[in-house]
């Protein structure tokens, strides 16, 4: 699973309650419409999602859950994969690779490294580690995660010095350097010049979101820069 992956372009397909494209099936319109762009594989968020895109997909699929709407403090608190029974809920409907919070954060419930070993030997699912810093990914690859990617970057209260128009390539060059397992970029990934540099650093792989799956974010991005 980990080299069918090896240098491709993942898209991250997700809507949030009162988007347009979360009502009905839009969602799915956008994974076939990403799929049929080149995509390799999809970053999902919930059960439904990740049944729905089995359907009509075999490509390797990033599980994840997620509370929608997100907590008022979400910058504080962990709330991607939180614990097993999310985990396991994910990798019944079909995720073949579990992401999870691998922030410092306090967790409500297990521990990370316990929810890590369970992902692995429990679900028999790939484990991969969302983190905001480098010392979280060397935490990480201890308890035995097989990924890490830097999706947190700038989305915790002690990396929002991070949180720009820019990929944290800092980090994924260090990550690359001392964690000994792949390392896949994503967060504010904008343009193929930053997927281009992201694989020149040895990315893994590349995440995109919001710039390929979010019009309205697209759009207020092209907005404001006609503004400046």
């Amino acid at each position: 699973m980990i080299n069918k992956i090896d240098k491709k372009i993942i898209v991250s397909c997700q809507a949030s309650s009162g988007e347009p494209f979360h009502e009905n099936n839009c969602l799915m319109a956008m994974v076939k419409s990403v799929i049929s762009g080149g995509a390799l594989g999809l970053r999902l968020a919930g059960s439904n999602d990740i049944k729905e895109a089995r359907r009509f997909t075999d490509l390797p699929i990033i599980g994840i859950t997620k509370p929608d709407p997100l907590p008022e403090n979400w910058k504080n608190v962990v709330y991607i994969t939180v614990d097993f029974n999310d985990a396991k809920s994910i990798a019944e409907a079909g995720a073949d690779i579990i992401a999870l919070d691998g922030t410092s954060r306090q967790r409500p419930k297990e521990n990370l490294a316990e929810l890590i070993y369970r992902i692995k030997t429990e679900l028999n699912c790939l484990a991969m580690a969302d983190v905001s810093t480098l010392e979280e990914g060397l935490m990480c690859k201890l308890f035995g995660v097989d990924i890490i990617s830097t999706t947190l970057s700038g989305y915790t209260t002690y990396t929002l010095d991070k949180n720009s128009d820019e990929p944290d390539f800092e980090l994924l060059k260090n990550l690359v350097k001392m964690a000994d397992c792949p390392i896949i970029l994503e967060g504010r990934v904008w343009t193929p010049e930053h997927v281009k540099t992201a694989f020149n650093l040895g990315a893994h792989a590349v995440v995109i979101g919001s710039a390929i799956t979010r019009p309205h974010l697209i759009t207020k991005r092209f907005i404001n820069l006609s503004l400046e």
